[in-house]
């Protein structure tokens, strides 16, 4: 029996090929730690690149191993047993690493932003105009890359490519279907884009919807998520916000007028009740020292309607100050002026009733 070398490449068609590979695995291990270490010192100064690198290590870790073996399947020889499966694997997986990539570089830099711009201080307008416009737009961002990333998996089968070029050349009515299946999907799209451009609504925002008092706690690229005041969430498609009326409370700025109602007797004195209001308001945290008003804004036939007017540096701080206000209001013209709360007067008529014929006319008396 003849004597075979077990490193004769003709014999082993795949050795060649495979110590390449694990070379190529070595060589992008050894690239990639010594490129991590160098990257991380130069972006250490830098908060978004260091945020986004940081989001970009793990992909990276899969990328270059991956280009390095596509490098190596590509120069193998095309004779090889499953060589064109294994080159069609390979960048298959090259391609879901590369859109990994880009998504986590799109979230890299969105956390950047974050950061640079929190919430959490006493004028978050700025912060809260660019965490919306960021949001929005690297939710788009990141379904684009995963569509694009889909789109060149789908294009790599011969047969797919085929079909789809095919129903997109014939079959209109089915094109005109699926267009408008897709509608509302593509609308919300759009109205993403108008949102984080015009800016109706913003994270933190103070709405009203469809009745419901609450904040934007989240908006995602098909729907607005508010939180309202009793902790519930309200999902509303992000096309809603365009298409109908809704109130901001804080578009522009977060102070805030609201209005306490008081029926008191026509008997009550005003004075007395505007220098408790501005007593109140005074000692009240929640007063921001703009407006404290006290008008009669009704008449009927029994009561004087008031309307206090007071002013915060937010809704919430106004709610409990016009509590504070309506309940300090009430106790004070129960305790100094009990006699002018609102009061039902009914007159009582004395004396002996009239007989029948004493409300006759005097000729039908007569008459009679």
């Amino acid at each position: 029996m003849p004597a075979y070398d077990f490193f004769d490449w003709n014999l082993h068609p795949w050795m060649e090929a495979g110590v390449s590979a694990l070379a190529a695995l070595l060589v992008a291990a050894i690239v990639y730690r010594i490129g991590r270490l160098v990257l991380r010192r130069v972006a250490a100064p830098y908060v978004t690149a260091s945020v986004v690198l940081r989001r970009a290590e793990r992909p990276f870790e899969f990328i270059l191993p991956l280009l390095g073996l596509q490098v190596v399947w590509n120069n193998a020889a095309s004779d090889l047993h499953l060589i064109e499966l294994v080159r069609h694997l390979n960048s298959l997986l090259l391609i879901v690493a590369i859109t990994w990539l880009g998504i986590q570089g799109i979230r890299g830099a969105f956390d950047a932003v974050i950061a640079r711009h929190p919430l959490d201080v006493a004028d978050n307008l700025e912060a809260r105009r660019i965490q919306t416009q960021s949001r929005v737009i690297s939710r788009v961002l990141m379904s684009l890359v995963a569509l694009i990333g889909l789109s060149s998996i789908l294009m790599s089968f011969p047969y797919v490519r085929q079909v789809g070029m095919s129903l997109l050349a014939s079959a209109g009515v089915a094109g005109l279907v699926a267009g408008m299946a897709a509608r509302p999907v593509l609308g919300n799209l759009i109205a993403g884009l108008q949102i984080a451009l015009s800016q109706p609504i913003r994270i933190d925002d103070v709405v009203i919807v469809e009745n419901e008092w609450g904040r934007i706690e989240e908006i995602t690229g098909t729907y607005v998520v508010v939180q309202l005041w009793d902790e519930r969430r309200l999902v509303v498609p992000l096309q809603w916000f365009v298409e109908h009326p809704f109130q901001n409370w804080t578009r522009s700025d977060a102070r805030i007028i609201g209005t306490v109602f008081l029926w008191v007797d026509y008997r009550m004195p005003l004075q007395p009740l505007r220098d408790e209001l501005a007593r109140i308001c005074k000692g009240a945290p929640e007063w921001d020292g703009r407006v404290a008003l006290l008008q009669v804004t009704e008449t009927s036939e029994r009561a004087l309607q008031l309307r206090v007017l007071v002013s915060s540096a937010d809704a919430p701080r106004n709610w409990d100050l016009r509590c504070l206000v309506r309940e300090a209001l009430v106790d004070y013209v129960q305790k100094h002026y009990p006699q002018h709360l609102p009061t039902l007067r009914a007159g009582v008529i004395t004396g002996a009733p009239e007989r029948e014929h004493d409300r006759r006319p005097p000729d039908a008396a007569g008459s009679g």
